[in-house]
């Protein structure tokens, strides 16, 4: 049974959908006014492993994640680049796609816009203010935290805590608006030279917690089974999602909500973010960096522990990315010489059905990938003690090797093929074995080393030569 940990109620909880075989998945994108860095790649990715572990399992899952295109950081960008904002989020939306594809991310179900929505959402906060959960000053809409009763509790703040917090941030624009600093902005009124649309209270743009609510509910349903992000969203933005969401429907807003622990940098673990200046952009790193270690790295952690960057655990996950590789290669090798079946295959086979049982039974404990990997390493040292035998069966090795891509598959990493064919390497083989015969020693070496730079390495044994692949 598959359990997850719900941040609402600080515990693991049985995972039971809204619909059998289909879930209702929401994670919140990025702001676009930039590059994504290495901690919002990673919750990218686990999200992305999750969702992949869930349709592993056989769900369905209807997976969308928002652009927030509509944003002071974007207005001061747009201001910067002498660009409309549209302009902005455009770039950065393409620069998204980009980073993603080369990190093997699945596209989401559907990429809403703010900017597509601004007609739900000034309904949505018309709702509320119908409803008393807000309130109009100057063309401004705020909603009353203290008008929902459990408000606090995902974050687990008491209001009266928070709102010690709040009044350290109210701005000089919300200055004796505000009923209680601990309100937040639903809808801002329009500023000279931002973008700005029509609503019943003036000229305006919204804030920014409304707009998932919106997007989440009008695009799934007023309850997900699934809603995710950084931690460094519980609060405020969660929490305000939350209150926003409940108060209009009367209904939960989320079964399940799963968040990521960020990415730390440096031997004090500090948290890497734009607003530290401390931050890694994906976009520079995939330059630099294989794509496919980059994403081994982030998917290799917990999703919810700390996850430290640093060279030295890019290098260890390329250690380890190659370790499998050479399994695939040389399982593809050993296949030349196999048999169909042999007598033993039923126990081979049983054993990889019992670890893949296993892969299900640590990956079910809210998708735990550190103790997938263990049983992956242990298949891996399977398979190599096994084609060590003088005989060995197709069957169990392409067993082995579809079941190591599966598993892989759901990490997010996917065998490379060889660039030289197997046919050309033994019409290579053949050749080198004619040119030792004819006493050319000088060709017979100049192909060994032509078929070593191409990560071929040639053993000359007494029932002929064998090859196989290095990494």
């Amino acid at each position: 049974m598959l359990t997850v940990y719900n941040t609402l109620t600080k515990s693991k909880e049985e995972f039971h959908p809204i619909n059998d075989g289909k879930v209702n998945m929401y994670v919140c994108g990025p702001t676009v006014y930039n590059y994504i860095h290495i901690g919002n790649a990673r919750s990218i990715v686990a999200f992305d492993v999750i969702r992949r572990y869930l349709e592993y399992r056989g769900y369905e899952v209807n997976f969308v994640s928002n652009f927030t295109d509509v944003d002071d950081k974007i207005i001061k960008r747009s201001q910067e680049e002498g660009i409309t904002s549209r302009q902005v989020a455009d770039k950065y939306i393409a620069a998204y796609y980009e980073d993603i594809d080369k990190l093997n991310v699945k596209r989401a179900t559907l990429n809403p816009r703010v900017l597509e929505n601004i007609d739900a959402i000034i309904e949505f906060v018309q709702d509320l203010v119908d409803k008393d959960y807000a309130y109009v000053v100057d063309g401004d809409v705020y909603y009353r935290a203290r008008s929902f009763s459990s408000y606090g509790k995902l974050s687990d703040q008491s209001i009266d805590d928070l709102r010690i917090g709040a009044s350290e941030r109210v701005s000089a624009d919300e200055q004796g608006k505000k009923e209680d600093s601990v309100d937040f902005a639903l809808w801002k009124a329009a500023k000279a030279g931002e973008p700005s649309w029509d609503s019943p209270w003036g000229a305006g743009r919204p804030g920014w917690h409304i707009e998932c609510s919106v997007m989440s509910t009008r695009y799934l349903a007023d309850t997900l089974d699934i809603h995710g992000g950084g931690a460094d969203l519980v609060f405020p933005h969660h929490e305000n999602e939350r209150a926003q969401s409940e108060a209009r429907t009367g209904k939960t807003f989320v079964n399940y909500w799963l968040h990521n622990g960020f990415v730390t940098m440096g031997d004090d673990g500090e948290k890497m973010s734009k607003s530290l200046g401390n931050f890694v952009l994906a976009h520079d790193l995939l330059k630099e960096v294989d794509p496919t270690i980059v994403r081994f790295f982030l998917a290799s952690a917990h999703y919810r522990a700390p996850l430290k960057f640093s060279h030295s655990n890019l290098e260890e996950a390329q250690r380890n990315l190659e370790r499998l590789q050479t399994a695939h290669d040389n399982i593809n090798y050993r296949l030349q010489d196999a048999k169909e079946s042999l007598a033993d295959d039923e126990k081979h086979l049983g054993e990889l059905q019992a670890m893949d049982e296993h892969f299900i039974q640590v990956m079910d404990d809210d998708f735990n990938v550190p103790n997938a990997l263990t049983v992956i390493y242990e298949a891996l040292k399977r398979i190599n003690i096994y084609m060590e035998a003088p005989q060995v069966s197709q069957a169990v090795l392409k067993a082995y090797d579809q079941q190591l891509s599966q598993w892989l598959a759901i990490i997010g990493i996917e065998f490379q093929e060889a660039s030289i064919l197997d046919s050309e390497v033994q019409a290579l083989i053949e050749e080198r074995d004619q040119a030792r015969l004819d006493k050319d020693y000088d060709r017979s070496d100049a192909i060994r080393q032509e078929l070593l730079d191409q990560g071929i390495i040639l053993d000359d044994t007494p029932q002929g030569t064998r090859w196989r692949r290095s990494k």
